[in-house]
């Protein structure tokens, strides 16, 4: 009863189709005082395009695919129409819609055929869709099978066909037809089928993957594939019979013999690619003005701002681009490499950073043992204690900038009390006058604490402003912030970041991994507009390197020194060795480098190795 219902129905669909979109057209000219379909068409559905979701990618500084970004589930690649065999269209059209060139969007004598053939089985064999019938399907409507929505098929294939090109509606339709797998378009199912582009398909492997649509999980070729082979040979056997091919073509395909070359989702380097993913939320963001927007709205318009960026970032993503960043695969390679080398303890964490200070840019990122992607990602997301690794940019340098001090300039190791605060040196020993130097290198505490009094805290964190700290908060503005006393404190990525100045000047540039984002025909669509800020001067700088230096050839990091013509850093420990810090720059790189447990715990017997010293040397070696 089901079925005979079902074959009513349609019978229902092909008397009334026809008669009410007769009565549509005509109702124009009839009825002054009533809309033409067409005009009423073109105000309900306005189609300027075929709105077909591609594939995004992103490549490192070599241009090599690093990883794909499928929207909606929807793994595409676009086709255009004369990049697509001409086997292909022709199998389709004979197969699907013998009548493509000639019909307005439907095909009356389709749908009676379908009906008979229909009744004769008893059930729904065929639908008798024409190809514009069935991209407006897979593009604007559903699959519910319901005869509202074949109505509005109707009208949508209708409509279609008055504003596409018989091209651009094929085209479409090559490019949006489902094969199965989370495969669509005739380009994505060569790929993955045959790890190849379509115009390199030979007849046979065309009419292979042609066989999937009909019905995708039927003709699966990787759990059915001789159901997949059965129909290819009737597809073939259909373009002998038309002509199309000739016997001996006919032959050679039927012959060949099909061997699936499955190509496997790239998807590599998987810390890197998951803060790119949050950079591409910012770059357009900063492009499109939700940035501004955000500085001086409310809670509730926040939300409503938030919510605007992330349709904006999947409209972006789903129309396919490409986001080139400055990854370096060899230095990702080397820094995973020098994590498991020198961190063997699964209980312990780290994260590093890796900047080309030239062109501000960011190499490499490690986001913890065993990382996966889209997990909490250390490098940027954790915010630790900093320990001494804060007192270049707190203490020293506002203190040498305001003082006009130098590296040889002397300063009081003495022990030192303010109120109730009384910090002790790392080796709870007291210390007469020494030089700057003396004092970097051994990392004394009350020297620094007493820079940091001596120039003010307000004066002191005047300094961390440009470089934008997001976790620094005004509870932070007490002295014992001068050896790494804070609330939250600071991801590796910001202090490394912050670092980056020592290697130009003085001058902060911020560095980011996306370089700038293209259209699939490489047209500019976003990039960075960073202004370099003075952060302080010049002399500053010089004598802040000297400093740097002398703690890797001389100091707590001597662990860190390689043969690079310059290379200079700051070691950091927190109270009870919660953390491990060291963070630093050569002549080309500027690295940082954190060990500790995600729920802080001692690594007391770790620290004697110095394992972030190891791993900062051997990262930023090559």
């Amino acid at each position: 009863m089901t079925a005979l219902r079902s074959i009513i129905g349609w019978i229902s669909l092909i008397i009334m189709g026809p008669v009410l979109m007769y009565l549509f057209l005509i109702s124009g000219d009839e009825v002054k005082n009533v809309k033409a379909v067409s005009t009423v068409l073109d105000e309900k559905l306005p189609l300027k395009e075929i709105p077909l979701t591609q594939n995004s990618f992103i490549v490192d500084q070599n241009g090599a695919l690093v990883s794909e970004i499928i929207t909606n589930q929807e793994n595409r690649t676009y086709v255009p129409f004369d990049k697509i065999p001409e086997a292909v269209k022709t199998i389709f059209i004979v197969s699907e819609d013998q009548k493509f060139y000639e019909h307005i969007g439907f095909d009356p004598a389709g749908m009676a055929r379908a009906v008979l053939i229909n009744a004769k089985s008893q059930s729904i064999e065929q639908g008798g869709s024409t190809i514009t019938q069935q991209l407006a399907r897979n593009v604007f409507l559903s699959h519910e099978k319901t005869y509202n929505r074949k109505l509005s098929e109707l009208l949508y294939s209708y409509h279609i066909e008055r504003t596409f090109s018989k091209e651009e509606i094929l085209e479409g339709y090559l490019n949006a037809v489902y094969f199965h797998n989370g495969v669509y378009g005739v380009q994505m199912a060569s790929n993955y089928y045959f790890s190849k582009p379509i115009d390199k398909l030979t007849l046979a492997q065309i009419a292979f993957i042609s066989a999937i649509p009909n019905n995708p999980a039927l003709y699966d070729p990787i759990k059915h594939f001789e159901h997949t082979k059965k129909r290819q040979l009737l597809l073939l056997k259909n373009l002998l019979d038309g002509e199309y091919i000739t016997g001996e073509q006919y032959n050679s395909a039927s012959a060949e013999k099909i061997r699936l070359n499955l190509q496997h989702r790239t998807d590599r380097y998987p810390d890197y690619v998951t803060y790119v993913h949050d950079e591409l939320k910012r770059l357009i963001a900063e492009n499109e003005g939700y940035t501004i927007r955000a500085a001086d709205a409310g809670k509730e318009e926040k939300a409503v701002i938030e919510e605007e960026l992330n349709n904006k970032v999947h409209e972006v993503v789903k129309k396919g681009v490409i986001i080139h960043t400055a990854l370096d695969p060899t230095m990702q390679a080397n820094m995973n490499d020098a994590f498991k080398n020198h961190l063997s303890d699964s209980s312990v964490q780290g994260a590093g950073v890796v900047i080309d200070h030239h062109a501000h840019q960011i190499k490499a990122l490690y986001g913890g043992q065993d990382y996966q992607k889209f997990n909490f990602n250390r490098a940027y997301q954790a915010y630790r204690q900093p320990g001494s690794a804060i007192k270049p940019l707190l203490d020293y340098v506002p203190y040498i900038d305001v003082k006009n001090a130098s590296a040889s300039s002397v300063i009081s190791a003495k022990s030192f009390c303010k109120k109730d605060y009384c910090p002790k040196n790392y080796d709870e020993k007291t210390y007469g006058n020494v030089t700057l130097e003396t004092a970097f290198k051994k990392s004394y505490n009350t020297p620094a604490v007493r820079m940091l009094d001596e120039v003010g805290i307000e004066k002191g964190y005047s300094y961390l402003t440009p470089f934008g700290f997001q976790a620094v908060t005004e509870a932070d503005y007490v002295l014992p912030s001068a050896i790494g006393g804070f609330t939250k404190g600071f991801s590796p990525l910001e202090l490394t970041q912050a670092y980056s100045a020592f290697a130009n000047d003085g001058v902060f540039n911020k560095s980011h991994a996306i370089v700038q984002i293209t259209d699939l025909q490489g047209n500019s669509l976003y990039q960075w507009n960073e202004e370099p800020l003075r952060v302080w001067k010049s002399t500053t700088n010089n004598e802040m390197r000297k400093l740097l230096s002398a703690v890797t050839s001389s100091g707590t990091g001597t662990k860190a020194k390689h043969s690079a013509p310059y290379t200079g850093g700051k070691t950091g420990t927190t109270n009870d060795f919660m953390d491990l810090w060291f963070v630093g720059l050569t002549d080309r790189y500027t690295a940082g480098v954190w060990i500790g447990k995600d729920k802080s715990a001692s690594i007391e017997k770790l620290s004697k190795s110095a394992p972030q010293q190891l791993i900062w040397r051997d990262i930023t070696k090559n």
